[in-house]
């Protein structure tokens, strides 16, 4: 994924978090998403996503993200 790719998909990602109000998941929702990205074979040196081109530790945390291969568990509605 070229670098103007990646900042357009982590800007339209950006633009829905701040739309929706900036809703995070639950610290351990956050941790088990970034468990989960470690794992992966697609994640960068940099904790990019190869897929989205996403930063990680910044996706992570949006409610209203989710991982472009569904490999985070659904999310528990508050």
């Amino acid at each position: 994924m070229k670098i103007f790719e990646q900042v357009a998909q982590f800007t339209k990602e950006l633009a829905v978090y701040i739309k929706k109000g900036m809703p995070n998941v639950s610290a351990a929702e956050y941790e088990e998403r970034l468990k989960t990205c470690e794992r992966c074979e697609f994640i960068t040196p940099t904790f990019s996503c190869g897929k989205c081109g996403c930063n990680m530790t910044a996706k992570a945390k949006w409610a209203t993200s989710n991982c472009p291969e569904k490999k985070w568990p659904e999310i528990k509605k508050k």
